[in-house]
């Protein structure tokens, strides 16, 4: 239990730190500084930073929802069916919050 604390908090401040260093600035979309091709794919790698930036967010939710279950003794069983969840499930992905069976069945 205090291994995945540990390991939960330790991604929790490494996305925590990607989170405050990356600066998210609009492209400009002024033609006499840049040419259209150049815009476009500015508009490209600003969209991909921004679905990077979500998926770092959601990541942010699942940690936190771990760390509550930890800290409620409800950690590392199925939100599902309440069984124990497999040692190896958790060690992949310590926010895992359902066991394979009911993931499968459920379509996680």
């Amino acid at each position: 239990m205090e291994q995945a604390r540990r390991k939960l908090l330790t991604e929790r401040a490494e996305i925590v730190a990607v989170l405050e260093t990356n600066d998210h600035k609009p492209v400009k979309l002024d033609q006499t500084a840049v040419g259209r091709l150049s815009r476009m794919d500015a508009m490209q790698v600003q969209a991909l930073a921004q679905d990077v930036r979500r998926r770092r967010q959601q990541r942010m939710v699942a940690i936190a929802k771990a760390l509550q279950r930890i800290d409620e003794d409800e950690y590392g069983y199925c939100l599902n069916c309440a069984d124990d969840m497999d040692p190896k499930r958790l060690e992949i992905d310590a926010t895992a919050e359902y066991c394979v069976a009911c993931a499968e069945k459920e379509g996680l």
